[in-house]
Order: C-alpha cells, then structure tokens, then sequence
C-alpha cells in the first residue's frame, strides 16, 4: 500500500493554520527550531517523494543501505544450495534409482523437493536473514538462518502427517541437515567476500558520529577498526572541539564539521548514509526522537549507540515502559559453567591419548637439539589467584631465566606482557614448535587435573598480575584456558588493552557454544601462525 499522498497534498487550508506551526500553541519545550521549515505537512510530503522514489529506483544510492543487491545474490545462492542439499540426499538414499525414477525409488521425494526448496528460500526471506543491516556482520544473520530453518523442518513435518504423505525419514534426515550446513557455508563464503571488499573500502556506508569528544573517539574508533561493519567516519559532528579539527580514531584523522545542534545541515550537504549518535546529545530523548523523524525525510538512518558496551546480546533482556526501551543486563554468573568441566576432562583425555606420537617426536627434537630437558615448568596464576605449574615443551635455552633481566629494555609489547620478537633465548627446534603451538600441547595435562581449561583467558605470570591496573583483575574469575579469545584474535600482536578487554569480555559472557566457536577458531589460527613468536 502506497503512503504517497493524494493530488491535494497541499490543501490552503492546512498550509495556513497557524497551530501546525507556532511555538505557543504546539508547547515551547517541545520546538525545536530545526521544525519550524518546513511545515508538517510539507515534510510529511517529503517523506512521501522519498517512498515514491524508493519505490521507483530500488537500487540504493550512493553511500545510503536502502536496498542491496546482496539480496538477490542470497536468493539466488540459498535456493542454489538447498536443491544441492536435496539431490544429495536423494543420491545417498535412493543410488540405484537415480537413473530411472520409479514410484518405489524415491518418486515422491523427487516431486516434493523443489516444493520444500521454495518453502525454505521464502521462509529465510520472511526472516529477514537477507536484511542488508544483518548480512555478512555479526551473529544475528545465522540466528535467523537457522531459526528458518527450524520452522522449514517443522511446516514439513506437519503437512506431511496431515496429508499422509509418507516421506522417507533417511531422506529427511540427511536433506535437512546437510541443508542448513550448506547455508552456514554459503553464508561465511559471501560474507568472506563482503569483508574483504569492505576492508578496501567499497560498499562502505558514509556515517557522521555525534556526541561528546570521549564518545565519538572510543565509538569512531571501534568503527574504524571493524571495516567489516560497513561503515566509514567521514565527519565528527561535537562542542567539545572547534570546527575544522581532526580527531584521530585509528587510522587518518577524521574532521569535526560542527556542532550537535548542525546534525540535519551537515547529513545533507555530505550526502552520508546515516547518523550515528555516540552518546547523549542536548535536548535528551525528545531531541533523538525527533532527530529521526528529520533524517527520515532524507533517507538518512538514525544509529544510536548503546552505553552498553562489551556485553553479550543474551545477557540484555529488553523490557518496554510506556513506549520507552528498558535493557536489563544480566549479572553473569563464574560457578555454574554447566558441561565446561566434563567437557575439558574428556577434551584432554582423548588429546593426550591421541597425540601420544606427537609427544614422542616433540621430545626426541628438544632432546637432540641441545640435550636439554623436554618439559618446561612455570608459575603462573589461576582462578581466584591460586598459583599453578603449567607445563610446556621447553622452547627456550636452559638459562632462559637468568638471561631475562639483560633483554628488559629489548619489550616489543604493551604493558606487563614481555614479548620479543627476535628473542635470542628461543633455540631452533623452539621456533617451529612456537609458529606451530606444539608447545602448548602438555598443558593438556594441566586441563585434565583442574588447573586449566580447554578455553578460557591467557594464564598470568606473578609479575603481571602484581602490575595490574584497574579491573584487569577480573581475568582471574575463571580458570585459564590453552586457547581463548586472545590466542585466536592475534595473540602477540595485540597490545595489552586490547588483549585484556578479549578477555573480559569471555569472563562476563561465556557460554558453551562460545567455547565451540574458539575451539573451532582455533585451528585456522595456529595455521596461520599469526602473533605466535
């Protein structure tokens, strides 16, 4: 249906009614002097040309994420993909029919394929897992993939046991499966390729950040350095700092183009695709509100930043008062990791029993290199700040220790981390089993007797926790892990903020699932070798 109004969108009698736009009678602390041109009925025609143009050009414009054409692409590419999935699983169910199609070889199923293909294509369109705001960034594309997906399964089933129509479960069982796993696939390759080009800097949405000096650096930097959100800062929009001034956000200086109060002037001379306000601005919620209402009439979107920063989704619970947005964190909760436990003791077990080999030849390598001993043993610090022995393949000469205090002023890291890229104390055989992590493998030991997990922050030396600053503490909530999120997001090559924060961040928001995906990232990262020297 249309919003676009009728012939008479103008009548003289609504123009000239003084009440749409005087101040005294719409309530002064209500106006803004943004509202008084155009009039209301004059942008509500504004906004009407807009829709009507929409309409008549689906392509986006430059810079603006009204449509894309990644949308037709996934169309496309699921539908693709789930005929593959179900000729897969006719293959595999009925081989010795795929030839001549009979009525006792898998017929039905033949007919009745396309028809769930279709079914499964619309219902991930009904989804909105094709939204442009949603694809190729963040976790909320395959949540809505796979909650498709479920439906799809469960729409089938029903019509099936309401029309009788007797399905064979082996074929149900691998189509469905192997479906969903093709989505997830299709989906990480286009998003691959998004990131990518996003990372050159095409099909990046332009953004005005607006707000206080302190918001706008920390929110521009974050976007910034995440070109795969498909953003780009073009402009910084603050009282705090004079026009004309650079504010560096991690990369070249981005300009302030004014104040907060020449948000509309300076969105429309720019042509950018959205407004990102970064922290509160003056005039508070009916400033925001209305804000939006302006933007709209250029088709620029309203992006608002939440003061909630490096808290998972699952632990915000939104709650509406009236109309106006609750979020209620949840507090997390350090004890009861249901599974985690069971999961490392059987994780370690069925490691150190299947990479026995690989010990064996581990241990004849540092042996031979330099006669030294295999095992290497360090105090690090546990949950709670409980001491521990970790245990590791020796990758550094025997007097490693002795010789730390001559390399002090040679520290390539941040903070009280020690890291160095060259290091002369690392010997031959260490190097590779350091670009491999095959000297982390005995610590498989410490994660079957309780002192470390599979997945969880970077264990700390004494010397680092006496050196923390602030709530850096907070890393020793939970038991350490050999791999987490600072291991597989670049290890040594994170500064110290940036390595703690990973870790924060796995402490408060941990889940199961969580774990799976580290684990899962885990081996992409040691084939990389990427920070680990």
């Amino acid at each position: 249906m249309s919003l676009a109004p009728g012939p008479t969108r103008h009548p003289p009698s609504d123009v000239t009614r003084p009440d749409l736009v005087r101040p005294d009678v719409v309530g002064p602390d209500l106006v803004d002097p943004d509202l008084a041109e155009p009039t209301h009925l004059a942008r509500i025609g504004q906004v009407g040309d807009r829709l009507r143009a929409d309409e008549a050009l689906p392509a986006a414009t430059a810079g603006r994420p009204v449509r894309s054409r990644i949308g037709v692409v996934l169309v496309v590419l699921d539908t693709l993909l789930l005929g593959i999935a179900f000729v897969l699983a006719h293959v595999v169910r009925f081989p010795w029919e795929m030839a001549t199609i009979r009525p006792a070889g898998g017929l039905l199923e033949f007919t009745v394929a396309p028809v769930v293909v279709v079914l499964w294509s619309a219902l991930l369109g009904v989804a909105h897992s094709r939204d442009p705001r949603v694809v190729a960034f963040g976790d909320e594309e395959y949540r809505r993939v796979l909650t498709a997906s479920l439906v799809a399964g469960a729409v089938v089933a029903v019509v099936a046991y309401a029309a009788g129509v007797d399905l064979a479960r082996g074929y149900v069982a691998i189509a469905f499966p192997v479906g969903l796993t093709l989505l997830v696939c299709g989906r990480k390759a286009v998003r691959t390729v998004v990131a990518r080009r996003r990372g050159r800097g095409v099909g990046l949405v332009d953004v005005l950040v607006v707000g206080e000096a302190a918001d706008v650096r920390y929110v521009g930097h974050r976007l910034v350095a995440t070109p795969a959100a498909g953003y780009r800062v073009v402009g910084v929009l603050t009282d705090c700092l004079p026009h004309g001034a650079a504010v560096g956000l991690g990369g070249p200086g981005v300009p302030v183009l004014g104040g907060t109060a020449d948000v509309l002037d300076v969105a429309r001379s720019a042509g950018v695709g959205a407004v990102l306000l970064a922290g509160a601005v003056p005039g508070g919620h009916e400033r925001v509100r209305r804000l939006g209402w302006q933007l709209e009439a250029d088709g620029v979107e309203l992006v608002v930043s939440s003061p909630l920063t490096d808290i998972a989704p699952a632990r915000v619970h939104e709650r509406s008062v009236d109309g106006l947005p609750l979020m209620h964190v949840g507090m997390p909760d350090y004890c009861r990791r249901r599974g985690k436990r069971t999961f490392d003791v059987v994780g370690a077990g069925v490691g150190l029993v299947l990479l026995a080999p690989v010990f064996g030849v581990v241990a004849l390598a540092i042996r031979f290199d330099d006669g030294g001993p295999v095992l290497f043993r360090q105090t690090r610090v546990g949950r709670g700040g409980t001491p521990f022995s970790i245990c590791k393949f020796r990758t550094m000469c025997v007097d490693a220790e002795q010789r730390l205090a001559s390399l002090g002023s040679r520290h390539d890291g941040a903070g009280p981390l020690f890291k160095l890229h060259d290091d002369p104390r690392v010997t031959r055989v260490g190097r590779f089993l350091r670009r491999t992590s095959l000297d982390e493998l005995p610590q498989l030991w410490n994660v079957l007797v309780g002192t470390m997990s599979l997945v969880g922050p970077r264990p700390a030396l004494p010397s680092e926790v006496e050196r923390y600053q602030d709530f850096d503490d907070r890393r020793l909530l939970v038991t350490p892990g050999i791999t987490g999120l600072w291991q597989v997001s670049g290890r040594s090559d994170l500064d110290w903020s940036a390595g703690v924060r990973l870790d924060q961040y796995y402490v408060e928001n941990w889940s199961f699932l969580h774990d799976i995906v580290i684990l899962a990232r885990t081996v992409p990262s040691v084939l990389r070798s990427r920070g680990a020297y």
